[in-house]
């Protein structure tokens, strides 16, 4: 089965990648998403699976901005905000003003919530929010610590497979990236765009990766920015039981480790008037932060154990401004024995489903489906000790972030195994964070040379996504991409706006990805 599909797939590729002439085309129709609302909303239908369109059809929930100055309009720019697990229709909106202005007038800015996600046709495991909820707390914050909280998590995730395979099996066998890259040309075609101009961060970079590489032949400008690595997705194109997990063979426990111990060092570097968490040196800061782990082992505080702030921490260092500032102060507060206020959530949108159910499953059957993980669950403890051996408390926090998969009940129908060198009718834009807590720079080089024409621009900043931590040398880099194709000289390294720890003025909302398990990519 997943040979012939994969082979279906290289074909169509071979051929342009124009889906089976049978599928009909998305009609769009478009109304503002609540009344004075900017952004306009519409429903798209497409099939379940691609290989039977005039069967089971689903819903994408669609979510657009028009252009600001229409008599300027070159057309339409698509955007997936990450995961898997990201709800477009929520996070376009709240990190609209993080687009280049030249952009923002010059293209609508489309997004949506990918198959199985938010409000679109949703992987929903639960009957209840409720059940939801008392299926979460069964298990421990982060990862688990101990034998006793291993056979529990364990327990948890294997639980929500079997939820899962009861409630729609059928829907998780077609999640795949490879679904939602034919999802997106048939949005494509709905708008009547000939080519496809389009920005993925984080997971959506493995999108615009398969995109590229099936439909080669309709890239206008493809931005891909916090790159997985599509060997280390795809485990090398091999179905072999894999030795490391997504993750780990990303090296994401080793960029994290690394961006952690930046934040120290800078932290370390500053008086407590610019970062509360201080200890006055860049040491002395780091030696702060390893008792503080050793103390809430021991003894939590309140609701934050050890893990729990692990993940946190990890998590806090997305977004530089105001993330690291914030997460300073919650790290002394813990050092004092107080218990740390969680980070706000960004305002919701105005959309019609502002706050759409987002749980783990549903970045999870994107990602157990497409990307092979260890299948035995109790292998997970050694891979965590050696990866805590090589990145410290953040090597734990990634090895378990996608233990789900070693139960997960169902393999994508359809997936994109490569190759990933198939030539693009125009060039692709690679951008790559030095200092990225989740995607590598080392996977942005693997995506730019792995792709058949692509430059690789380089951020010699922090955070994870150039887009939600402004570099305006980035931007206008990006933007002259976008309008007229020229890319930036090889070499191109730029700078953020704002070092971390400075005073800053955020905008928009920040991309939290789809939940605790695969939501933690984006």
């Amino acid at each position: 089965m997943t040979c012939s599909t994969v082979l279906t797939g290289q074909d169509l590729a071979v051929t342009g990648g124009a889906p089976t002439p049978s599928v009909p085309v998305p009609q769009l129709e478009w109304s503002p998403c609540v009344r004075g609302s900017a952004f306009d909303c519409a429903t798209a239908k497409v099939p379940l699976d691609y290989d039977n369109p005039s069967g089971r059809t689903i819903e994408l929930a669609v979510v657009k901005r028009k252009a600001t100055d229409p008599g300027r309009r070159i057309g339409t720019l698509f955007f997936n905000p990450g995961g898997p697990g990201g709800p477009g229709t929520v996070q376009m909106p709240q990190n609209y003003e993080r687009f280049p202005r030249e952009v923002r007038e010059r293209f609508d800015i489309i997004s949506w919530d990918p198959r199985g996600i938010g409000s679109s046709t949703a992987v929903n495991c639960f009957a209840s929010p409720e059940e939801a909820a008392d299926w979460s707390a069964g298990k421990a914050a982060g990862f688990p610590v101990g034998e006793k909280e291993r056979a529990a998590f364990i327990a948890a995730y294997k639980d929500l497979a079997r939820r899962c395979e009861r409630r729609d099996p059928e829907l998780l066998r077609h999640v795949s990236t490879t679904d939602t890259a034919r999802d997106l040309d048939q949005l494509r075609r709905a708008v009547g765009e000939s080519r496809l101009t389009y920005q993925g961060i984080s997971y959506g970079t493995i999108l615009g990766a398969t995109y590229a590489n099936l439909f080669p032949d309709k890239v206008r400008a493809m931005v891909l920015d916090s790159n997985i690595d599509p060997e280390a997705w795809t485990n090398h194109a091999s179905d072999d039981d894999p030795r490391l997990t997504t993750f780990l063979r990303m090296g994401s426990d080793r960029t994290a480790a690394a961006t952690l111990d930046q934040f120290l060092t800078l932290c370390g570097s500053i008086t407590t008037a610019h970062c509360a968490f201080s200890a006055g040196s860049p040491q002395a800061t780091r030696d702060k932060f390893d008792q503080l782990m050793q103390k809430l082992r021991k003894h939590p505080v309140g609701a934050w154990t050890y893990a729990g702030t692990v993940a946190d921490v990890v998590n806090s260092l997305y977004i530089v401004h105001p993330g690291w500032t914030d997460l300073a102060g919650r790290l002394q507060n813990l050092w004092q024995g107080r218990a740390a206020e969680p980070s706000p959530l960004p305002p919701p949108p105005a959309v019609p489903h502002p706050n759409p159910y987002l749980g783990e499953e549903q970045g999870a059957a994107v990602l157990c489906g497409d990307s092979p993980n260890p299948r035995d669950p109790n292998v997970y403890h050694g891979l965590e000790e050696a990866a805590a051996a090589r990145a410290g408390d953040a090597g734990r926090f990634w090895t378990w972030a996608v233990e789900g998969c070693s139960t997960w009940p169902a393999v994508a129908a359809d997936r994109y195994l490569g190759p990933w060198n198939k030539p693009t009718a125009h060039p692709v834009l690679v951008v790559g964070t030095t200092y990225d807590p989740s995607t590598p720079y080392t996977n942005a080089q693997a995506m730019a040379k792995q792709l058949a024409n692509a430059r690789l621009l380089t951020h010699n900043g922090y955070g994870h996504t150039a887009l939600l931590n402004p570099s305006s040398c980035i931007n206008t880099y990006t933007g002259r991409y976008f309008i007229d194709g020229t890319l930036p000289p090889a070499g191109t390294t730029c700078r953020p706006d704002t070092p971390p720890f400075s005073a800053s003025k955020p905008i928009g909302g920040v991309a939290t990805g789809g939940g605790g398990m695969a939501g933690t990519v984006s």
